[in-house]
């Protein structure tokens, strides 16, 4: 009867890690969705759209909250150590991360939202549109490396985070010769300067995550010196 027990404990110990992985992942896609849907509405200034991202940040809360409630429930009652320790802590970084994340989509639905109409070269639509591809793809990878507990792509992602940074200095650039150019173009390109460093601060999030995944599988915090030799 006692080895039933314990068991049915170890058992049902093992699905409350498993639904805590599951839900991290549910909210992973809920926020890659998020940061589409936000770039998407302001390349088409889509006020709709924009609407329904800022809307649908309330699921992604919501999504942060029981995360984090149900990883203060697992250490409060199973009081795991070594690996499973690191697995519950670093969960409820990367929902915070995540939620984080969450925040820059509905910035960015926010600043589309005050935008009235866009009169921009298409160098920097298509600037956007890169720039949005390449935080999405490092957000994704980073949500890889932590559902597979993968340390190299980790420190793969954390490698390419410097393209991330050079393409919002690009695109900086490019807003403020519009200003420049023509004083009219000031207040919309002041919300667009917003948005692209919303954009960036995705991809620092995605760094974060990346750096908790390395952290999980290794135990050792993610190294300048290992994130250099990857670029090399």
């Amino acid at each position: 009867m006692a080895t039933a027990l314990n068991e049915h404990i170890v058992t049902s110990y093992e699905d409350e890690l498993i639904n805590l992985n599951k839900a991290i992942s549910e909210m992973g896609g809920m926020v890659e969705q998020a940061i589409t849907d936000a770039a998407n509405a302001l390349l088409k200034l889509d006020h709709k759209a924009a609407q329904d991202v800022r809307q649908y940040d309330k699921l992604i809360d919501g999504m942060k909250d029981r995360i984090t409630e149900m990883a203060v429930s697992i250490i409060a009652r199973r009081q795991p150590i070594a690996v499973d320790l690191r697995m519950v802590v670093t969960a409820i970084q990367v929902a915070n991360d995540l939620e984080r994340t969450g925040d820059m989509a509905k910035q960015l639905a926010k600043r589309t939202l005050q935008i009235e109409s866009l009169a921009l070269a298409p160098k920097f639509y298509n600037g956007v549109k890169h720039m949005t591809d390449l935080v999405a793809r490092q957000l994704k990878s980073a949500l890889d490396a932590y559902a597979s507990r993968d340390a190299a792509k980790a420190v793969d992602v954390c490698a390419h985070d410097d393209e991330v940074d050079l393409m919002h200095t690009s695109l900086f650039r490019e807003l403020l010769t519009y200003m420049m150019e023509d004083p009219r173009n000031i207040s919309q390109c002041i919300h667009l300067l917003f948005c692209t460093k919303s954009l960036e601060r995705v991809g620092d999030h995605a760094t974060n995550i990346a750096e908790a995944a390395f952290y999980l599988e290794t135990g050792r915090q993610l190294g300048q010196d290992e994130t250099q030799r990857q670029q090399l």
